[in-house]
């Protein structure tokens, strides 16, 4: 038997394009996971189990061949508007009220295909590096004693911990990097307005960017291209690159340890 769980949103999404296999499963596969360990992980503050088979089966009635995302679960996290969802930002400050529009990033991330099959935990007001609040505390799946990061820690977490394929988190200083160096992801936070912000009042000084989250580089592109609206992202090219990385520690009296300067 063939599971989805553990296959990359690049595979699923070509899968369910060829029609290989209905959203449905994919889907139902991915929520019985969270049921089975999120009570451990604390990826979600809230699953929308129904709501996402609904979307699932609502998709068959699209052109499956046009769609990037086709079928692919995704979380989000709860800064983000999700049409029917109250946004709580890890607070309980923040009114329970459903949201009447999706975040573009969102209704993108919709518009391509994929389906949202919760929002994820974080800290208050998503302040933090590491996301314990009212909501639930996100844990590293790799070590449920660490951190999953923050504040997109419980994006990182369902990532991680296979409940989603991608997520969709945002960074000011750090919230989609610490996350992803926790938990073994791939993140992307984007160049100023190249992917909508809309992240809160004044999206933290103008410092907070939208941006995914992903197991592989192929993924996160493709993640990337919705979300920046660019289209369907081009095949990749086998090429060459150079990549500079600094060891030096933007913080007086700290220093970066030898394992990670010569990892």
């Amino acid at each position: 038997m063939t599971t989805w769980v553990g296959r990359t949103a690049t595979e699923i999404a070509a899968a369910v394009r060829e029609q290989r296999v209905a959203p449905r499963e994919v889907v139902a596969e991915h929520l019985a996971r969270i049921e089975r360990f999120d009570g451990r992980v604390g990826a979600f503050r809230t699953v929308r189990a129904e709501a996402a088979l609904a979307e699932a089966d609502e998709l068959l009635s699209r052109d499956l061949g046009s769609l990037p995302l086709a079928g692919v679960p995704v979380a989000v996290k709860d800064n983000l508007a999700v049409r029917g969802e109250a946004t709580r930002m890890g607070s309980a400050a923040t009114p329970d009220t459903p949201a009447d529009e999706d975040h573009v990033t969102v209704a993108r991330l919709r518009a391509a295909g994929a389906v949202v099959v919760g929002l994820t935990n974080v800290p208050e007001l998503c302040v933090f590096g590491t996301t314990e609040g009212v909501h639930g505390t996100a844990r590293n799946p790799w070590d449920l004693s660490r951190t999953a990061g923050g504040s997109s820690g419980g994006s990182a977490a369902a990532v991680a911990a296979g409940m989603a394929p991608i997520a969709l988190g945002n960074d000011g200083m750090g919230s989609l990097r610490i996350p992803a160096a926790n938990c073994g992801l791939v993140a992307l936070k984007p160049g100023h307005g190249v992917v909508p912000a809309g992240i809160g009042h004044g999206d933290w000084f103008g410092m907070s960017e939208n941006g995914p989250l992903a197991t592989t580089v192929e993924d996160a592109r493709l993640m990337f291209s919705v979300l920046a609206d660019t289209g369907q992202a081009p095949p990749a090219e086998p090429a060459t690159r150079t990549i500079a990385v600094s060891v030096r520690s933007p913080l007086a009296g700290i220093r970066v340890t030898r394992p990670y300067t010569t990892a």
